[in-house]
């Protein structure tokens, strides 16, 4: 795995790791012992999937407050999907900027969102 930090403390970007043979391919979505040695939040709470009905769906802000904040990890199985974060922690060195990245099915890549 490789990790792309972004303009916003504590949000990163996750290359992950795949493997191809004649078979097909395999990638590892989730891994404690590389997300722990990375220094970032591991513990594993929910796993969810949202399906869009229609191509070009808009989808609103989403945040969480103590005792509910988690951390959360964004991947896309099909298609692609423009994200937009926003540092709304108060106190955090990058409070008000934001970050756009484009995730797709095609680059196995991860946004990692830490807790707040």
């Amino acid at each position: 795995m490789k990790i792309e930090d972004t303009a916003i403390a504590g949000v990163k970007v996750i290359h992950l790791n795949s493997y191809s043979d004649s078979r097909g391919m395999l990638i590892e979505t989730f891994d404690t012992r590389v997300i722990r040695n990375l220094g970032l939040e591991n513990t594993f709470v929910q796993d969810a999937t949202s399906v869009s009905a229609t191509k070009g769906t808009f989808r609103g802000l989403h945040f969480q407050k103590p005792p509910h904040a988690q951390t959360t990890f964004v991947r896309v199985a099909r298609g692609s999907i423009f994200d937009v974060i926003v540092d709304i922690r108060a106190g955090s060195p990058t409070f008000g900027q934001h970050v756009s990245v484009i995730l797709n099915a095609e680059d196995w890549r991860v946004l990692y969102l830490p807790k707040g």
